[in-house]
């Protein structure tokens, strides 16, 4: 006689390796604040008027949230899905009337003594929903083009909300759901078009001051990139060398001409000139496609164009749509600008505050510079610098590890859940934790600019550890119920 197997108990199908690492980022990081926000007055961590002791409330907070979110069924989550991501829009929107202004921010509901940031708590709201999508019966993203409308609007109505409440930075957090897509069966297109968008908004805005050839230098290296793209795509992604070999026998003729009208003063090449020979390229492509329809040819086409529409409007965007503070970070990331007064002093002190640390660190609650508070948000942003400050290379090469052990350990429940759901849910909980991970590190020792990104478990504030812990424990309540047969 064959019996089933009892199915494990809740506790005993934990993953209790994801839980401890957990446990063990929140108490580091609230060492971290301790640290951080030390002003030699403050007798102990469990001071509950300093930083460090309203971060432990908080962990206290969480850690019950956690456990409660643990104990629900997991189907609930699945069948309240759009329920609580309706409830969580509405309550962005009213954010943007009720909340008050706080250094330009309209993102914090104040309740008495305390106040959250809705936005935080969006980011659960948002991987539920679009978990629900793709766990509906017979849904495939790449089955018709609604299904990525139904996508893309999940996403970005919250975005809407929140850039409306002016938090830029926690908007640009919901941008990770494109890994999930990508996971999902978008075309890997996507993703090398957004990394060539960056790149063409780098290279544009750094370079417009030299001229070459009469256009901007960044302007001839992005139409440099975009002939080159053409090329790359005809070959690698089209695969038919009769054309590689006519668009190349027309850059060729393209380069003579441009000697020609450079060296013996006819005319100057400017823009028109590169448009032209992108506008050949294209309509010859087109004429190839007339005669052999290939899907592949079109999108090439399309990729150009809008390489070039992104790249005229550039200039229009930096100057006219972001602020002067947001100018002002991008262009002391790129290099353009010091201002070691200004926008870029908080990350030139958080540089010399990581670089004194050394090997090994200047030893627990020894940093000059976090002490001397030369870092500003240091116990919030910028708690990295802390760590690189006291802790050295050592400590920083720990943590990260610690981060990246955690990430990858997501991504391993992901590939082993039984539904789509949970898989998809477990890769949004992914995808936003690589997000704060490396735009929060990145902008600490000057490789993105400054908008204002937390790093989970570590950063000061209620909302974001709360909103982290829900993530994760709903992601490991799902995990959990994976022997359960009515999953």
């Amino acid at each position: 006689m064959i019996t089933s197997r009892p199915t494990p108990s809740i506790f005993r199908s934990l993953d209790w390796f994801t839980i401890v690492l957990y446990l063990l980022l929140i108490m580091a990081g609230a060492i971290s604040i301790y640290a951080a926000s030390y002003n030699f007055d403050n007798a102990s961590i469990f001071d509950m008027s300093a930083f460090s002791g309203k971060q432990i409330q908080w962990i206290g907070v969480s850690l019950g949230v956690g456990l409660l979110l643990l104990v629900i069924d997991a189907r609930m989550y699945e069948t309240y899905a759009y329920p609580v991501y309706v409830t969580m829009l509405m309550l962005l929107l009213v954010t943007i009337f009720i909340a008050p202004d706080i250094k330009g921010s309209r993102s914090w509901i104040v309740l008495g003594s305390f106040s959250i940031q809705p936005a935080e708590f969006a980011k659960f709201a948002t991987a539920l929903a679009l978990a629900k999508m793709f766990g509906a019966y017979g849904f495939n993203l790449n089955a018709a083009a609604g299904n990525y409308v139904k996508a893309l609007a999940i996403i970005f109505l919250p975005v809407l909300f929140i850039l409306a409440q002016h938090e830029t930075g926690s908007a640009l957090v919901y941008m990770s759901f494109f890994f999930v897509l990508y996971r999902e069966g978008m075309s890997g297109l996507v993703l090398l078009g957004a990394l060539f968008a960056v790149v063409i908004f780098v290279v544009a805005v750094k370079y417009s001051t030299e001229v070459v050839f009469g256009v901007s230098q960044g302007e001839f290296i992005v139409y440099t990139l975009i002939l080159a793209t053409l090329l790359g795509m005809v070959l690698f992604y089209c695969r038919n060398l009769r054309m590689v070999r006519n668009v190349l026998i027309w850059y060729m003729v393209s380069m003579g001409l441009m000697f020609v009208l450079s060296n013996f003063d006819v005319v100057e090449p400017g823009g028109w000139f590169f448009i032209g020979v992108i506008g050949v390229t294209c309509i010859y492509l087109l004429i190839e496609y007339l005669q052999t329809p290939m899907r592949k040819l079109l999108i090439t086409v399309a990729t150009a164009i809008l390489a070039m529409t992104f790249m005229f409007s550039v200039n229009y965007v930096f100057n006219n749509v972001l602020g002067a503070h947001q100018q002002m970070r991008i262009k002391v990331t790129l290099g353009l600008e010091e201002d070691l007064k200004g926008g870029g002093y908080n990350v030139n002190q958080s540089k010399i505050a990581i670089g004194s640390g050394g090997w090994s660190g200047k030893g627990f609650l020894n940093g000059t510079q976090t002490k001397l508070k030369y870092v500003p948000e240091q116990h919030t942003d910028f708690i990295f610098c802390t760590i690189g400050e006291e802790e050295g290379f050592v400590g920083t090469i720990a943590v990260m590890s610690a981060f990246v052990l955690l990430i990858l350990r997501i991504i391993s429940l992901a590939e082993r859940q039984p539904t789509t759901f949970s898989r998809v849910y477990a890769y949004c909980v992914a995808s936003i934790f690589i997000f704060h991970f490396c735009i929060n590190i990145g902008m600490v020792i000057g490789l993105c600019p400054v908008i204002g990104i937390p790093l989970p478990f570590f950063s000061y504030g209620g909302s974001s550890l709360l909103g982290f812990t829900m993530l994760l424990f709903i992601m490991l309540r799902l995990d959990a119920s994976r022997f359960d047969k009515n999953h």
